[in-house]
């Protein structure tokens, strides 16, 4: 039979839940973690309620900070609630719809805090609330509340998979261009800083150990997928998922990123290793039982619709002009992973409109330093902040005609280059436009 022919046939094929239970588990234990070890450092406060605005993705304005600021804490125990009711498939579609909202709630509250591995969390959260991860080794089976399903469609357990497949394969395509491959960077600027590190760092301090980290994270990105679905390479591959996000997690300091995707890549052993560790975890409750899961026709459909949006998404950034890393329009959300070191100084002028004197913005006076050092490389949070600060002195009754701003921006450790016309009235600019205002790249 035909490979491809094969492949499909298998999507309609009964498959176990097992893999999609460990899924379940596993993300709810890393949201848990991660929702308190936010909470515990504080950050609710620092790093949201302490900010005097904040900058708006494009269509979510709307997505205001709540008042009174206890609601932000509120949101925060309903996410630990949340992820508890997932891990033990407890009361389990309003757990998952509920750790999915309040998530992505708070990724939407603040533009400047993007990173492609919020996105990703939130859309593998919205696939969970989705799937029936519940109907095997939950709370909700063992009071009652559902039926066991001894089976699920391929495609359902696929899912997941081929989600984790596109971040991969697409990082590992951005990562084909000169910059990168060619001229190791920003690799050859981030490597050296590490070369004082115990054991490895003389390694880091090596000429071309940054061509090294380049190919291999390029090579890694782009098969790693493949690696894992093949049964006789699955073990080792995963042993390198551990070495590379452990190492990336060890030296560029992400967060919980390098935890989340090495306990999710488990979703990727087939159902046999699946079933081995949970009987020994759980004994007999793991055993799966029930009648064959049948799914409607349109939530195939939905289905195929959901991952054509994956595939295309990304590629948005074909339709403008320039030099992307420059311009960052159709920049986020395409699973570019740590492409690029930019920075950028913002210096902002605003003018009367009664008697036309100018005067200087202190910045720090309503930005957190987090934020200034994201809206000063960003064009669209440039002007999202002209926009505010009119707003801002308007309302303390000093009507303002005129915002321009001196911008320097460095990318992939060149020079510094005037970003835009420093006497530009950035008021006339909409955020949500391509930045044609710009200079072009240098």
């Amino acid at each position: 039979m035909n490979p491809l022919r094969q492949a499909y046939r298998s999507l309609w094929q009964p498959a176990s839940p097992a893999p999609l239970t460990t899924l379940r588990i596993v993300t709810g234990l890393v949201m848990l973690v991660g929702s308190l070890r936010f909470w515990s450092l504080g950050w609710i406060e620092t790093n949201l309620l302490a900010a005097q605005l904040q900058f708006k993705y494009a269509g979510f304005e709307w997505v205001q900070m709540p008042e009174p600021a206890w609601l932000l804490y509120a949101v925060f125990g309903a996410m630990v609630l949340a992820s508890l009711g997932v891990m033990l498939g407890y009361r389990y579609r309003l757990s998952a719809w509920l750790l999915w909202g309040s998530f992505t709630y708070v990724e939407l509250l603040d533009l400047t805090w993007y990173l492609n591995h919020y996105y990703f969390i939130s859309l593998l959260l919205l696939l969970l609330a989705l799937l029936p991860a519940h109907r095997h080794l939950s709370l909700d089976v063992r009071l009652g509340r559902v039926q066991p399903f001894s089976s699920l469609p391929g495609w359902m357990v696929a899912l997941p998979r081929w989600q984790m497949g596109i971040l991969y394969v697409y990082a590992g395509m951005a990562k084909i261009q000169s910059d990168w491959l060619l001229e190791a960077m920003p690799m050859r600027l981030w490597l050296p800083a590490h070369s004082s590190e115990p054991l490895l760092g003389p390694l880091f301090a090596w000429t071309y150990t940054p061509w090294l980290f380049s190919w291999a994270g390029m090579l890694y990105d782009c098969t790693i997928p493949f690696w894992l679905s093949w049964r006789k390479s699955r073990p080792w591959a995963y042993l390198t998922v551990i070495v590379f996000h452990g190492l990336t997690g060890w030296l560029f300091q992400i967060g919980m990123f390098p935890v989340v995707m090495i306990a999710i890549t488990l979703v990727f052993f087939d159902a046999n290793t699946h079933l081995h560790w949970q009987k020994r975890f759980f004994g007999s409750w793991a055993a799966v039982q029930g009648a064959a899961f049948r799914v409607a026709r349109p939530w195939v459909l939905l289905t195929g619709l959901y991952l054509a949006f994956q595939l295309l998404f990304p590629w948005r950034f074909v339709l403008y002009p320039g030099d992307f890393f420059w311009t960052e329009a159709g920049y986020r959300f395409g699973w570019r992973v740590m492409l690029m070191e930019k920075a950028g100084t913002a210096t902002f002028y605003v003018t009367r409109a009664d008697n036309e004197r100018e005067g200087l913005v202190d910045n720090a006076e309503f930005l957190l330093p987090h934020q200034e050092k994201q809206m000063a490389m960003q064009p669209d949070l440039i002007v999202q902040y002209a926009h505010w600060l009119k707003q801002h002195y308007e309302k303390q009754g000093v009507p303002v005609a005129k915002v321009r701003a001196e911008v320097y921006v460095t990318l992939q450790g060149k020079p510094s280059s005037l970003y835009f016309d420093p006497q530009l009235n950035l008021l006339e600019l909409n955020p949500r436009t391509y930045p044609h205002w710009l200079y072009p790249a240098p």
